[in-house]
């Protein structure tokens, strides 16, 4: 298995430096300050953390994954341990509220954490990363009776959560539910139906599990209207009355089975079976699509950063491999003379997968950390950016979920290529990465999913409102730094391609007025586009950051020349990858609905 070490140097720059995290914190209204010397001890054991304890167990996930056995399910070995010291470490509640447990830091840095344990252990990382987005969720929706009886219990970790929404007839078309919700006297309801694809919804690790369940009640209007949220524990909770809050009896939600993946082996997905299972409504009847869509944006930005989990992961294993690996000589003449051959990161081959490498994946930590930093602003922040938070959000999320996930993919592949024959062998673990990662452009909503999200009710449906707020702070920055000499190269195609995208969002709107089909058929190109825009602002801003530091005389020249090396190749051998997108989004709808249903066949 490749060696993971936590890319501190790289996570900082982004942050500090490019971000101005140190501005950023200072400015919002968390119940706790983060300063920088706190930012650098938090981050700096989770990296232990992930290297000594989370690495560690990664192979034996893969190798071993996750045993079911008469509905109980056995995580693989050393995963309760870690989740053990994961909870007594305070981890869980980083973000969490004080008044809970938790101690009260912004979301981003959890982001951040995110970052670590996901690369060094996807699997292991499944577990308390579902657990957020039932804690967003119960915050902002739950009334005080549930936040008392679950908050505490989730935020410091004893309890996990799920997001039990896919039933077997009925994928990202939730308004298909049929699982059933029948209210009690008290209060309370019967829940039935069977729900897959759960992550994390039976395993050893905690004491109790808290079901997120979408349902139907009787008499509810059909599809998406229809669908209410229920609260679903594994165990009844007991409250002894002195305000402490226990397991009780068990309640009537089993699991079926688990699902035999391709990856993430080590994270239980199940089927899990409600039969009259007691289940306590969060909010109003019918208001469940927009609770579900909380914890979907908190699962998105997670698969986002899955995506450069993938990345980073691969890139690492690569790179070792490269320096290490003696084949053939130098086109330029012997690089190792004392050796029977050169390493191949000699080679012009293995430089362009591992520049193509090292180019997405900082580029991809930088867009999620900003999108990390835009959720704190838009809970947090001064009244004024709250607005402007939101509605980059709004963008950028489906934008970070796919193409992270497409080119994190992308990035995995090229990891094995490095290897030659060595990548498709298990030992070296790059095949790992490739098939524990190729799940993050499915869950969530898949790619195709998100495009149509981003297209059609982002950008078309804000009649462009949205993308031009966007376009607006991309301008903003070519304009500052256009007289720059040393930043033409990059600016001038940043502004070329950000006018691009525009004139192809208005011409696509235009064909889609007349038919609809139009919107889908350019929607994956579309997005792709846009997320190769989105690094190219980042990466332009990065190297602004690094040219002033050259200039500033910084003891680091190494890591900042790099830096506008690295810019230099993003912008001449990636950011042309839009043109031709541009001409298949602009190649329309005729060529794909052209063969009739029936002439397709074998």
């Amino acid at each position: 298995m490749p060696d993971y070490k936590a890319p501190l140097r790289e996570m900082r720059f982004v942050l500090s430096e490019l971000h101005d995290s140190e501005k950023h914190y200072a400015s919002l209204s968390s119940e706790e300050k983060l300063t920088p010397d706190l930012l650098d001890a938090i981050t700096s054991e989770a990296a232990k953390f992930a290297e000594n304890v989370l690495a560690p167990i990664n192979r034996d996930g893969d190798e071993i994954g996750c045993q079911w056995n008469d509905g109980e399910v056995t995580t693989p070995p050393g995963f309760k341990e870690a989740y053990q010291q994961f909870v007594e470490g305070g981890w869980m509640g980083l973000s969490g509220e004080t008044s809970r447990g938790g101690q009260g830091l912004p979301t981003s840095l959890a982001v951040v954490v995110s970052e670590f344990t996901g690369t060094a252990n996807w699997s292991w990382g499944m577990y308390p990363g579902l657990s957020m987005g039932a804690i967003r969720c119960i915050e902002s929706h739950g009334d005080e009776q549930q936040k008392d009886i679950y908050l505490n219990k989730l935020i410091e970790g004893t309890w996990t959560g799920t997001m039990c929404l896919t039933e077997p007839h009925c994928g990202t078309d939730l308004g298909l539910l049929r699982t059933k919700a029948e209210p009690n006297d008290d209060g309370s309801y019967n829940i039935t139906g069977t729900k897959i694809f759960i992550s994390a919804g039976e395993h050893d690790m905690a004491e109790n599990i808290i079901h997120m369940v979408i349902a139907r009640v009787s008499g509810a209007p059909e599809g998406t209207k229809g669908i209410s949220l229920f609260v679903v524990p594994k165990f009844l909770p007991d409250d002894s009355g002195d305000g402490v809050v226990g397991v009780g009896e068990r309640n009537f939600v089993s699991c079926g089975s688990i699902e035999h993946k391709m990856g993430i082996k080590g994270s239980s997905t199940c089927v899990m079976n409600f039969d009259n299972a007691r289940g306590f409504m969060v909010g109003e009847e019918n208001t469940g699509l927009g609770q579900m869509f909380t914890m979907m944006n908190a699962a998105r930005l997670g698969t986002a950063m899955q995506g450069l989990d993938m990345s980073e992961g691969s890139y690492q294993g690569a790179l070792s491999y490269a320096r290490e690996r003696l084949q053939m000589r130098s086109l330029t003449g012997t690089k190792n003379p004392d050796g029977p051959a050169d390493p191949i990161i000699v080679h012009p081959d293995v430089r362009r997968m591992l520049m193509t490498q090292k180019a997405l994946s900082e580029g991809q930590r930088a867009f999620i950390y900003w999108i990390a930093l835009l959720v704190d602003k838009a809970s947090q922040g001064v009244e004024e950016e709250r607005h402007h938070a939101d509605a980059l959000l709004a963008l950028l999320t489906p934008i970070a979920k796919a193409f992270c996930t497409e080119t994190g993919y992308e990035v995995a592949n090229i990891g094995m290529q490095v290897f030659g024959g060595h990548g498709y062998i298990r030992e070296h673990g790059m095949e790992q990465i490739v098939r524990d990662g190729r799940i993050s452009m499915l869950y969530e909503g898949t790619t195709g999913i998100q495009a149509l999200d981003l297209i059609g009710r982002k950008v078309l449906g804000s009649g462009g409102k949205l993308l031009k707020g966007f376009a607006k702070d991309v301008q903003h920055f070519c304009s500052e730094n256009h007289s720059d000499e040393a930043m033409k190269e990059f600016v001038k195609p940043l502004s070329m391609a950000m006018k691009d995208w525009g004139e192809l969002t208005m011409d696509i709107g235009m064909k889609a007025m007349e038919n609809p089909d139009e919107a889908g058929a350019a929607s994956v190109d579309y997005l792709m586009i846009g997320g190769y825009v989105v690094l190219a602002y980042m990466w332009a801003q990065m190297a602004k950051v690094a040219q002033d530091q050259l200039a500033a005389g910084s003891g680091e020249e190494a890591f900042y020349t790099a830096k506008v090396k690295t810019a230099r190749f993003y912008f001449q051998k990636i950011m042309p990858r839009t043109l031709s997108l541009q001409a298949t989004a602009r190649a329309g709808a005729e060529s794909l609905m052209a063969l009739d249903e029936d002439s397709f066949s074998f």
